[in-house]
């Protein structure tokens, strides 16, 4: 793919495709694995996706992170294994299954058996990894498809056994019949994690119930529920025991009731709706025994059901005071009912609903209806019997099933759980020893989770899944678990290649104890999560392969994903790790934030409210979408409305300069080749500091911009990195390469053009390696074409094998750094005076006045004023400390929020006080830090400082801007010989323009042949022809084309209200060749003139070439110096200015060929 030419336009989607070609051929990844087999190991794990769905955006940005990364750790000397994980059971695919087949319950599998049941969800739980590979690699990622692995593999699941293991002999495994949230749509419980991740504000019934004493049927306790559903297995009452609760009379029905004080409001609207005849604390009530709202369980009475008891837990906020306790529906109603001996452990459990939800025989009178269904029914039935005093709604967050998306229901379900609660002091100091970037998502989300951690439901009423190896006996008091397939085989004589329900379930284990029937094994599978959690050890089949490259890579070095794994893989990975090992799964973790669609919702498929990322890369990009990603909030854990504008924004204000300065750079190796026949070979490195300042600027901002990355990158800060490289890049092209144009063209002699490209290609060079983790795509197009230049052969065959480059602290030069930024801030001021004046670049002005308190910082200007002074378009620069010279003062505003907060009261008068400070007051204030005013004492961040022109005579010369403590004046005058030098650099504008258009390349020769019927426009061409000629590098004729000439483009156009035609003929041709001649072809050496300004000939003028031919003997000052001398005839040295006034000599200018074309001034020595 190594080859030096570069295209003139370029479209960066194609270019990647070829570099993705490239890639194959080479076979680029596995290259680059084999290449760093000896080195230091960096691990990174992947956590596994479902490729039940196309990737989203959401997995492209961790996707980068989980790139740039890994390919940064190799650049810098590791060997980074990257395999691809798939994550295979669970919800996902058997949801997926059970909406294809109308599958509605338990019962409906049975029917079609596990076996056929587990064969449809293999069939489509690789559905769309072809094209996650297909895009993945689109994308730019490096990773090992081929050497994946898979949540289903048997060498998968059998470490997930020996992981199980190895808790249970700990003695963190045991079965409990706990509340749980439950998805009646997948028919199995989840943990406390994944009911987490899926709120929804929903509107569900708010009904308020009255429950008759037994001893006193005239009274009610009214209690309150938002689900009704839960009512038929209504077991108890609790109160507060602490707070106040009444008994009131109802006026409008004279009933009685008795709820607490404080939640009155919840059913009377005014205080005349009811009368208060008795107070007392809740705990009065402990024990009172009420009438059951429904036959269903009247047995439990026998266990002291149907009375009240007393917990804190009940809260003044919602509701009666009274909260109604189903023990198998509420978490906290278990405990209370528990602590009452109301039911027991192991005892009889009051939960009359099946797997789907729905009312079993137990309440025959709503059986088989869904509960959520049943609402209404059983508010009827409530109100039928009177029961029902008050029916309302409320609008509340309630958890829903994160894969079908359907109501949660809280439920008692026997399930096997891993013990966490004794393990968090553990977990929060393992998780201590992590870092986090951003690292308030470990100190505050995460480690707030893990203070709360509850025991792990890690059991699923589930097919799709590896199977919980307990074997039991029917009364469960033998229990065998099994860590292995050999051990099962030992144990059973059965050997199993694959370790699904439908080849495990068969097989039993024959008690030990004689005359038992043998051990079968439970139902249940694991939480998926419980899979990809111990993907640590089971990717690597740990303990029983790789036992050693393990324990050499754990923990791991890196790992990445979104914020909402914080209830997820990061939990269950800490979870396992500390509970195995004690110790963290990962160092490093990278936590990026939600991509959102652009009007800030969540992106939906059926809203169709974002754009197909594969259209964005095959209109964009992968690099401008990586870059775009990275580039925003969302790696610091926020969120981020994608745009498609800002992956535009990338390629136009990132990549495009960036490519333009290279094409640019290559353009003028070939020119040098093909003009001057100079070979060039390109070191990687800067041998000897240059002598051009610029030169010196941009190698000592490399040397920082390296420096600073590789400690970002150290701490995993990519948020500040990127925005540092783009930065440089923007210096890169906007800086170094527009104000070097001549340098780098050769315009200013061979010697000044090999120095610029010498240092363009080392600063290029080492820019792609430092990109190459980000934009791997763009940096290989431009390393194939920048390796064949280096002297040193062969080189590596992809910029991506390459090491990161080394700062070189000898070439940072913080003074230089220090130069340039002020001379940025003059030009960009400068600018902003002509936008404001409506002044065109391509218009020169006189002068431009510095003015800055620092004499150091005005030399470090002067040093570079030939930059400025090209760049500006400005004929002399004036340096001055003395504000007062040019009528400047300063004034201060007052920084209201700061001084708002120490005045107060006497805001208003202090503020008067800051307006009216004197120029000697504010410096004073700036100097020491300190000035007492009107009573306060004023620091220099109260004020705003800034400055004016008092001067009537430096008004009306001058536009001025200020920044900080720099003053620039730009002289604003108008001056007809400027004005016409400005109309002669629109003509030129005009000819770069049509050129650009025919699509000619600068090495096309060419002749400009220019007519105008216009005297005036006329006669400012001819007096400016040379300068004409000299800009665009070809002959310049004005006349009209004789017939019958190779015209390639011509163009009537308008040019200051006067017509003007440009024609381009191919070739280069003489001033006989074509029709009325006029003026005559350029000069092909650039020369400039000399005015003698004093003695006795003074007012002579003398022309000096400053080349002959063009291109070579170009001179130095010194010999220029020697000819003028020659000419003049003078004794003595002479002295050569830019100005009659003699404020800078020409060597400040720099190269004499930076002055061709002007009038130069000379002063004999006296």
């Amino acid at each position: 793919m190594a080859s030096c030419s570069v295209p003139e336009s370029i479209s960066f989607p194609e270019e990647e495709v070829k570099v993705l070609k490239f890639w194959e051929q080479i076979d680029a990844f596995q290259s680059c694995l084999r290449q760093s087999k000896g080195r230091p190991r960096y691990t990174f794990y992947d956590g596994p996706p479902f490729a039940t769905g196309l990737p989203h955006y959401g997995h492209i940005l961790a996707g980068s992170i989980k790139d740039i990364v890994p390919r940064w750790a190799h650049m810098s000397g590791f060997h980074v294994e990257r395999r691809f994980g798939w994550d295979c059971h669970g919800l996902p695919v058997e949801y997926e299954i059970d909406k294809a087949l109308g599958i509605k319950g338990p019962e409906d599998v049975a029917k079609m058996g596990v076996a056929a049941y587990n064969d449809k969800c293999r069939e489509i739980v690789m559905r769309y990894a072809t094209e996650w590979e297909q895009i993945v690699t689109r994308l730019g990622r490096w990773i090992d498809f081929k050497n994946d692995y898979k949540t289903m593999y048997p060498w998968f699941m059998e470490s997930v056994w020996w992981v199980f293991k190895q808790l249970y002999d700990k003695g963190l495994v045991y079965r409990g019949v706990k509340v749980m949230p439950y998805s009646t749509a997948c028919s199995t419980p989840l943990s406390n994690f994944e009911a987490g991740q899926n709120y929804k504000e929903v509107t569900d019934p708010a009904v308020i119930v009255s429950f008759p004493l037994e001893d006193d049927p005239s009274v009610s306790f009214l209690a309150w529920t938002t689900t009704p559903w839960t009512l038929p297995s209504n077991l108890a009452l609790c109160v507060h025991p602490k707070l106040t609760y009444v008994r009131v009379q109802e006026e409008s029905s004279g009933r009685h009731y008795i709820l607490m004080e404080a939640r009155t409001s919840a059913l009377f609207k005014e205080a005349g709706e009811f009368k208060v005849l008795e107070r007392f604390a809740g705990s009065s009530l402990h024990g009172k025994r009420y009438k059951p709202l429904f036959g269903f369980f009247e047995e439990m009475t026998e266990r002291g059901a149907f009375r009240v008891l007393v917990d804190e837990y009940v809260t003044e906020e919602a509701g009666t005071g009274i909260v109604h306790q189903a023990p198998f529906f509420g978490e906290d109603d278990y405990r209370i009912c528990l602590a009452n001996g109301i039911i027991e452990v192991g005892g009889r459990v009051i939960c009359p609903i099946d797997a789907s939800g729905r009312f079993t025989a137990e309440v025959h009178t709503f059986a088989g209806v869904y509960v959520k269904d049943a609402d209404k029914d059983i508010m009827r039935a409530l109100r039928e019997q009177g029961r029902l005093v008050h029916a309302g709604q409320t609008k509340h967050s309630y958890p829903f099933c994160w894969r079908s998306d359907t109501p949660l229901l809280y439920k008692a379900v026997p399930s096997w759980f891993i013990r966490v609660e004794p393990l968090v002091d553990e977990l929060l100091a393992n998780n201590d020893k992590t870092y986090w970037v951003p690292s308030f998502v470990r100190e505050k989300r995460f480690a707030n989770w893990l203070q709360d951690a509850r025991d792990w439901a890690v059991s699923r009423n589930r097919y799709w899944g590896t199977p919980i190896p307990l074997w039991v006996s029917d009364d469960l008091e033998e229990v065998v678990c099994v860590g292995s397939i050999e051990e099962l085989f030992e144990l059973s004589g059965v050997r199993l290649s694959d370790l699904h329900r439908e080849h495990v379930d068969p097989v039993t284990i024959p008690s030990r104890r004689p005359g038992h029937a043998p051990l079968r094994r439970i139902s249940e599978v694991f939480d998926c999560w419980f899979e990809s959690g111990s993907m640590p050890y089971a990717h690597r089949h740990y303990p029983f392969e790789q036992r050693r490259e393990f324990e050499d890579s754990f923990p791991a070095d890196f790992i990445a994903e979104g914020i909402d794994q914080t209830r997820g893989w990061f939990y269950t990975l800490l979870v396992l790790s500390t509970a195995l090992f004690g110790q963290p799964p990962f160092k490093n973790l990278v936590v990026n934030g939600l991509v959102l669609a652009e009007d800030g919702q969540k992106m939906s498929k059926r809203k169709q409210n974002y754009p197909d990322p594969v259209e964005i890369v095959s209109l964009h990009g992968a690099d401008a979408l990586r870059l775009y990603l990275i580039n925003s909030p969302v790696v610091r854990a926020e969120t981020l409305k994608f745009k498609e504008a800002g992956v535009k924004d990338v390629v136009k204000d990132v990549f495009l300069p960036w490519f333009n300065a290279f094409r640019f750079f290559l353009q003028n190796v070939e020119r040098l080749q093909r003009e001057e026949h100079v070979a060039l070979a390109f070191s990687e490195r800067v041998h000897e500091l240059p002598r051009n300042v610029m030169d010196r600027w941009l190698l000592s901002c490399l040397q920082s911009l390296v420096r600073f990355v590789k400690a970002e990158m150290a701490a995993y800060r990519l948020y500040t990195v990127v925005p540092r490289l783009l930065r440089f890049i923007d210096g890169l092209t906007n800086w170094y390469v527009r104000s070097n144009r001549r340098r780098l063209k050769g315009e200013l002699g061979q010697r000044e053009c090999l120095a610029a490209l010498h240092t363009l290609f080392a600063v290029l060079y080492d820019l792609v390696r430092l990109m190459a983790p980000f934009v791997p795509f763009l940096t290989e197009f431009m390393y194939q074409r920048l390796h064949p230049l280096l002297d040193a052969a062969p080189q590596p065959e992809s910029v991506h094998f390459l090491l990161l480059p080394d700062a070189r602290e000898e070439l940072i030069e913080r003074d230089i750094e220090d130069a340039v930024e002020h001379m940025q801030t003059v030009v960009e001021l400068a600018r902003c005076l002509r936008d404001r004046r409506t002044l065109p670049l391509k218009y020169p002005l006189k002068e431009i006045v510095v003015i800055h308190k620092s004499q150091s910082a005005l030399d470090q200007l002067r040093s570079l004023e030939a930059y400025i002074l090209e760049e500006l378009n400005v004929r002399t620069m004036t340096l001055s400390t003395d504000r007062s010279r040019y009528g400047v003062r300063m004034h201060a505003e007052p920084d209201h929020p700061r001084l708002g907060g120490k005045a107060k009261a006497g805001f208003k008068e202090l503020c008067e006080h800051v307006r009216k400070l004197t120029d000697a007051q504010i410096e004073g204030l700036l100097a020491t830090g300190h000035l007492e005013l009107a009573g306060h004492s004023l620091e220099p961040e109260d004020i705003r400082v800034g400055f004016s022109l008092h001067s009537d005579e430096s008004k009306a010369r001058f536009e001025a801007h200020a920044r900080h403590s720099l003053f620039v004046l730009l002289d604003v005058v108008p001056d007809e010989a400027m004005q016409e030098e400005g109309v002669a650099r629109e003509v030129c504008n005009r000819i770069q323009r049509l050129r650009k258009e025919a699509k000619l390349q600068p090495a096309d020769a060419i002749s400009v042949c220019l007519h105008t019927p216009d005297d005036k426009l006329l006669a400012v061409i001819q007096k400016h022809l040379d300068m004409i000629a000299a800009n665009v590098k070809q002959p310049v004729l004005v006349a009209k084309p004789a017939a019958g000439m190779d015209v390639v483009v011509h163009k009537e156009m308008e040019l200051k209200k006067s017509q003007l035609s440009i024609t381009l003929l191919r070739g280069h041709v003489s001033s006989k060749q074509v029709s009325a001649p006029s003026g005559g072809p350029a000069p092909f050496c650039q020369f400039v003139n000399v005015e003698m300004c004093a003695g006795a000939k003074q007012g002579e003028v003398a022309t000096v070439l400053l080349e002959n031919p063009r291109g070579h003997g170009v001179l130095e000052w010194a010999h220029v110096h020697e000819l003028v001398r020659r000419i003049f005839a003078c004794s003595g040295r002479v002295h050569l200015y830019t100005d009659r006034e003699r404020r800078s000599s020409v060597e400040a200018g720099g190269s004499p060929l930076l002055l061709s074309g002007s009038c130069v001034f000379c002063f004999p020595s006296q």
